[in-house]
């Protein structure tokens, strides 16, 4: 029976979840959400809620930390395709703007509370940004034999320019995102070639 209390309990935090994350748009942040706009997107009660999570807060910063595992997944695709053959820098870029695409929301949130009037949501952003890039920083060193420097100054440089691409292709049709893509790609060819002169 306790099985299916904890299954029941789950269902409904990801209803929560989810509700929220469908409520973010362009003009919409996180911080704009109300409690009450949540729980009747999610056909819940605030008792309900309340069993979750203390406050809009605590959910909140459960979305950032779901974003963060979804880029561990991200990174994992990446690899896994790269592995198969053709250029990492391109193989990536394409991974990269398909996630955007598929998790416009979730891209969304990190991009808003970034920069959002909640300290504690934007510290745990650029937890999860930080984190991207010293596991980036790290594949650089191994797979260029760049130096710790050089390394991670390109990836900064790459998960600046991939964030603010992402920004970009959220609110554009298929041709300019295309387009965008492949102006990606060449940039951060640019910067890998860079890193491998500096490096030698």
């Amino acid at each position: 029976m306790s099985s299916i209390r904890a299954q029941q309990k789950q269902k409904t935090r990801r209803l929560l979840i989810a509700a929220a994350l469908a409520q973010l748009s362009a003009e919409r942040s996180f911080s704009n959400l109300s409690l009450r706009e949540v729980t009747k997107a999610a056909g819940l009660s605030a008792n309900s809620f309340y069993r979750h999570f203390s406050d809009m807060d605590e959910l909140g910063l459960i979305l950032v930390s779901e974003a963060g595992l979804m880029l561990d997944h991200l990174r994992s695709q990446a690899r896994l395709r790269i592995k198969k053959g053709g250029s990492p820098i391109k193989i990536s870029v394409l991974t990269f703007m398909e996630f955007v695409e598929q998790n416009a929301n979730i891209f969304r949130l990190l991009l808003q509370e970034r920069s959002g009037s909640s300290a504690a949501f934007r510290s745990a952003v650029s937890r999860e940004i930080d984190s991207f890039t010293m596991i980036l920083c790290g594949y650089l060193q191994q797979a260029n034999k760049l130096n710790a420097e050089i390394a991670y100054l390109q990836a900064s440089a790459t998960v600046i320019i991939v964030f603010s691409a992402g920004a970009e292709a959220l609110d554009i049709d298929k041709n300019k995102r295309n387009d965008l893509t492949k102006r990606t790609i060449l940039q951060l060819q640019i910067i890998a070639r860079g890193s491998l002169e500096m490096n030698s």
